[in-house]
C-alpha cells in the first residue's frame, strides 16, 4: 500500500454509501472521494443546514457526484431510528461510522449517556445494527469505523460505561475510541460466524494528527477562547490537512484484501504518510470483553442485533 492515494480507490458505480459527521472535516473529504468514484452517497449529519451546504460544496467540486444530505443525530437514539427507517436504498454497500467529539466538558445524550460514549459508540452501535440488515444484502460490504490512537490512554471501564465515579474528558474520550475497535473486533467476530454474513468487513481506521476540527470543540463548548486559539493554531503548524488524514479511512473502505478487524492508520509514526497496518492496544481485540460491551451496548440502546436479521 506504499504510496497510495485517492487515485488508487477502484470504480464505485453503482455501489451506496452511508458517511456519519460528512458535513465536514475528514467526513466531507471521504464522502467526496467516494463520489468521485461514482458511489452515491449519503451525508448524515445533525445540521440538516450544514448538511445541504456539504453538499452543494461538494456538487461544485464534483458535478456529477450522486449525494445527498440526511439529518442524523448520533447524540439521540430516536434520530438514529428515524435515519435508518427513512434510508431509501434496500441496500448498503458501504458505512463509514465517522462522527464523534472530542474531549467535551461533562454532559449527557438526548438518552442520558455521557456524551462522549453515546456519541462516538452507543450512536454508532445502534445505527450499524439498524442497518445491518441492508449491509448484509451487499455483497462484499463494509462497515468502517473511525477510532484514534488515543484509544491507548484508557481501556473500556464496563463497570462504568458513562463515567459516572469520575469523569475526566480525556480519559472519557479515549474509553469511547476503544469501545469503537473492541465494538469493530467483535462485529467482525460475529458476521465471520454467520452464515451468509462472512464476506461482510468490520474494519476500523484512523487519520493520525490531523485537522478535523475537534481538537477546538472542547475549549469552545467551555468558552475558553485562547485555548480555542492554540488548539486551531497547533492544528495548522502540526497536524495534517483532512485529504491526507482521510486517506486510512478511504483505503479501509475501498482497497481490495483489507482483512477484517484490522486497524488501519498512518505510516509514518502512526501519525502522517500513507495508509498502512496500524498497532492497537490489546485490550481492543479481547473477545470476552467485546462481549461485555455489546450486551451493555444492546441493553443501552435496545437495538438487538439478531432482532433484526433474518
Amino acid at each position: 500500500m506504499t504510496g497510495w492515494s485517492t487515485g488508487d480507490i477502484p470504480d464505485l458505480d453503482g455501489r451506496v454509501a452511508v458517511v456519519t459527521g460528512a458535513n465536514g472535516g475528514l467526513g466531507y473529504v471521504i464522502a467526496r472521494e467516494l463520489a468521485r468514484k461514482g458511489a452515491t452517497v449519503v451525508l448524515a449529519c445533525r445540521s440538516e443546514e450544514r448538511g445541504s451546504a456539504a453538499v452543494r460544496r461538494l456538487m461544485g467540486e464534483v458535478p456529477a457526484a450522486a449525494v445527498e444530505p440526511a439529518r442524523l443525530d448520533l447524540g439521540d437514539l430516536a434520530s438514529v431510528r428515524e435515519f435508518a427507517y427513512g434510508l431509501s436504498y434496500e441496500r448498503v454497500d458501504l458505512l463509514v461510522n465517522n462522527a464523534g467529539v472530542m474531549a467535551l466538558p461533562h454532559g449527557t445524550t438526548a438518552d442520558g449517556f455521557e456524551t462522549q460514549f453515546g456519541v462516538n459508540h452507543l450512536g454508532h452501535f445502534a445505527l450499524t445494527g439498524l442497518l445491518l440488515p441492508s449491509l448484509l444484502a451487499a455483497p462484499g460490504a463494509r462497515i468502517v469505523t473511525v477510532s484514534s490512537l488515543l484509544h491507548a490512554l484508557a481501556r473500556v471501564d464496563p463497570r462504568d460505561l458513562n463515567s459516572v465515579r469520575r469523569y475526566g474528558r480525556w480519559t472519557a474520550y479515549a474509553r469511547s475510541k476503544s469501545a469503537n475497535l473492541l465494538f469493530t473486533h467483535e462485529l467482525a467476530r460475529r458476521l465471520a460466524a454467520r452464515e451468509g454474513a462472512s464476506d461482510v468487513r468490520a474494519v476500523a481506521a484512523h487519520p493520525g494528527y490531523a485537522e478535523t476540527g475537534l481538537h477546538a470543540a472542547g475549549p469552545r463548548a467551555e468558552g475558553r477562547r485562547l485555548a480555542e486559539r492554540l488548539a486551531r493554531l497547533g492544528s495548522r503548524v502540526v497536524a495534517q490537512p483532512p485529504e491526507a488524514g482521510a486517506l486510512p479511512v478511504l483505503y479501509a473502505a475501498t482497497a481490495p484484501g483489507v482483512p477484517s478487524d484490522s486497524f488501519t492508520g498512518p505510516s509514518f509514526a502512526m501519525w502522517r504518510g500513507a495508509p498502512a497496518p496500524s498497532w492497537r492496544a490489546s485490550w481492543t481485540i479481547d473477545d470476552a470483553m467485546g462481549e461485555r460491551l455489546w450486551a451493555a451496548s444492546e441493553r443501552l440502546t435496545g437495538v438487538i442485533y439478531e432482532a433484526l436479521l433474518p
